[in-house]
């Protein structure tokens, strides 16, 4: 499987690549990046064909679509893809007046949650101009999920159904987006959004990876039935599939619970056997769903990004699909790369 392969993005006449480039890290989350090895992760992507970049007005309050902007604004803009998102909206601010957890040394705005139409146009309006380029392919509505809102999650839902929707359905309508979706942490709510409204696609992180396979029940076969495009990041569930079954290992941004471990380190043993990265096998497993266009990564230096292009493109053995699903370590009805 190689990064450049071209896919088509569920029924929208856009073409995306399977290896996506996400763009949290260049926000600084948790740690500082500079402006040199931001701009070199973007161009070595650009460099192994990568043309899929996904941003938010989150992702450092603001600073990853700076960034991103920076990098892309003199390609040809017809030759990638670019997503952003609504829900919030950032204002001008003294640094030492924002509370910037979990981003480090971001742009200088505070944000406030906004899921009404009116807040929609302007959040869009925004990022283009931070961006400085001329349009957006796919708008996310993001995080009215349980995992951010907590108990007023029904509301916000309802709100972003309301007004979001509406905002970014006459966007789609008059061209100036080709797809809309939802990008939330849990599968249930895109499920829910595309029960309720006409949605094009979906950014889900986490819930669809090598331990997790429950999206299979009823979203990824309502997804495939609509021609919904669903775009998978958080494929290492945080981190424990990265990493492999080692004490203090990450699942779910916290440390993996035993029962976690035990099965992560199961699926190592084959993947010895198999002489497959643990790496490499949860990158492809993702984009084997025909829902699936696109598996979305952030990284934080050049030799990360380097490295899960080559687990991308990584050979993997049938037999080692084959062995996972009669240990019992996969779904028999989970679609694994040919």
């Amino acid at each position: 499987m190689h990064p450049d392969d071209k896919r088509k993005f569920g029924r929208t006449d856009l073409h995306v690549t399977p290896f996506g480039f996400g763009t949290a890290p260049v926000g600084n989350i948790f740690h500082e990046i500079d402006e040199t090895t931001s701009d070199a992760m973007f161009q070595n992507a650009w460099d192994a064909g990568v043309r899929y970049f996904d941003t938010a007005p989150m992702y450092g309050h603001g600073l990853s679509e700076l960034r991103t902007g920076q990098s892309l604004r003199w390609k040809q803009r017809d030759d990638f893809v670019l997503s952003s998102k609504v829900g919030r909206l950032l204002k001008p601010a003294r640094r030492d007046s924002i509370d910037f957890a979990p981003w480090t040394n971001a742009a200088p705005f505070t944000m406030q949650f906004d899921y009404s139409y009116d807040g929609t146009m302007r959040s869009i309006e925004d990022s283009l101009q931070r961006m400085a380029l001329e349009r957006l392919d796919i708008c996310f509505i993001h995080d009215i999920d349980v995992f951010t809102r907590g108990a007023d999650q029904p509301e916000v839902f309802r709100q972003a159904m309301d007004g979001c929707y509406k905002a970014l359905d006459s966007l789609r309508s008059q061209g100036v987006v080709k797809a809309i979706g939802v990008g939330v942490n849990e599968w249930e709510v895109c499920h829910a959004a595309l029960q309720q409204r006409d949605f094009d696609c979906f950014l889900l992180a986490g819930r669809y990876t090598l331990l997790e396979q429950d999206a299979l029940n009823d979203f990824l076969p309502l997804c495939e039935a609509r021609g919904a495009a669903v775009v998978v990041g958080g494929g290492f569930n945080s981190g424990i599939l990265a990493t492999g079954a080692k004490p203090g290992a990450k699942y779910n941004y916290a440390p993996a619970p035993q029962a976690i471990l035990d099965k992560v380190a199961r699926i190592e043993a084959l993947c010895r056997a198999h002489e497959v990265p643990l790496p490499a096998a949860a990158l492809q497993f993702v984009v084997a769903h025909p829902a699936v266009p696109c598996f979305m990564a952030g990284t934080r230096t050049v030799a990360q990004l380097q490295q899960n292009l080559a687990w991308f493109s990584h050979p993997i053995p049938a037999a080692f699909w084959a062995d996972l699903k009669a240990q019992g370590l996969l779904r028999e009805d989970a679609p694994v790369p040919v």
